[in-house]
């Protein structure tokens, strides 16, 4: 049994990983640490929690009772947490922050894709779980980076759903002002274009052209739903075969011949693929859970990894449905 520990326990990918974690065979949660919620059942702040777990959240941190501790923190304090506070030399971390995600020589936290880094991540001990719009978009693009495809510049938009933005209400996240409406933000900027651009260049050295990445606010809340397109005179059977062949050993993305729509992503840990070509132009259509394979899903397929588990275990999860 893998004994865990999380920080930040409050917020939406913390409150889908707890329900993963739950009913996970070869997990036991130890405790879930939040100042702010110390003594109150984790179900009053997860409502939908509500008969399936008795756990309270604490403020004490007993280390050295875990095997693994999840970082579910606002970006920097997790970095924060770990210079301040000794980690037992035997404890795994998987950290769903971003200050793990660039590689450097500071840390020695594996990149948590396991489509990109699977033999790595199961040999290594600290993981920085990759960002939900770098999943769907690397996702889409990774067997074009293999075979040294990626000549060309690379458009992007992406559509998200609110809950990626967090659980704390905003002035472009609260329903009133989300519902009916989409608007942009970060255009050409967006801060997972730097982990995004290492994933690529890690597999096609060469690869240097710009990637034009328009993030969308979408009035939904959960599922990101990208399109992304280069220029390319390679035919489309060719294309499919080696997307079939880069994802054959994989056990959470799918091609699909079908158009596809969110909803099939919705609820659970998978990422769907449609390829189109027009011309010179090659179309792929990716989509995921921004809660599930972008954030908490993807963390407890690396806890399955670090720990030599099957990878699926805990993650047969259904979509939502119409």
């Amino acid at each position: 049994m893998i004994r865990i520990g999380i920080i930040g326990g409050a917020g939406y990918t913390a409150g889908e990983l707890i329900r993963l974690l739950i009913y996970h065979p070869d997990a036991e949660i130890v405790f879930i640490h939040s100042t702010s919620h110390a003594g109150d059942k984790v179900a009053d702040v997860h409502s939908g929690l509500f008969g399936e777990t008795e756990i309270a959240f604490t403020d004490e941190l007993p280390l050295g009772a875990i095997d693994l501790l999840f970082f579910c923190t606002a970006h920097g304090d997790t970095k924060k947490f770990i210079e301040n506070h000794p980690l037992p030399d035997t404890l795994k971390v998987i950290d769903l922050s971003a200050d793990y995600r660039i590689r450097s020589e500071e840390h020695d936290f594996i990149y948590g894709l396991p489509e990109l880094n699977r033999r790595q991540i199961c040999k290594s001990k600290h993981v920085a779980n990759p960002g939900c719009f770098a999943t769907c978009i690397q996702l889409a693009v990774l067997p074009l980076a293999r075979h040294l495809m990626l000549n060309s510049e690379l458009h992007i938009h992406a559509i998200t759903g609110s809950t990626g933005a967090g659980v704390r209400p905003g002035a472009t996240t609260h329903f009133s002002w989300r519902s009916g409406n989409v608007s942009v933000y970060k255009p050409f900027e967006h801060q997972h274009l730097a982990e995004i651009r290492q994933s690529l260049v890690q597999l096609q050295h060469s690869f240097h052209s710009p990637v034009n990445f328009i993030p969308i606010r979408g009035n939904f809340t959960r599922g990101i739903f990208a399109t992304t397109y280069i220029h390319t005179k390679i035919d489309l059977v060719e294309i499919r075969r080696i997307y079939e062949t880069y994802y054959d050993d994989h056990s959470f993305t799918f091609l699909t011949d079908r158009n596809p729509d969110l909803k099939q992503v919705v609820n659970t840990n998978k990422c769907l693929l449609h390829l189109q070509k027009s011309g010179d132009k090659l179309l792929i259509i990716s989509m995921i859970d921004n809660l599930l394979k972008g954030a908490s899903g993807q963390a407890v397929h690396n806890m399955n990894l670090l720990f030599g588990l099957e990878e699926t275990v805990g993650l047969h999860l259904k979509p939502s449905g119409f």
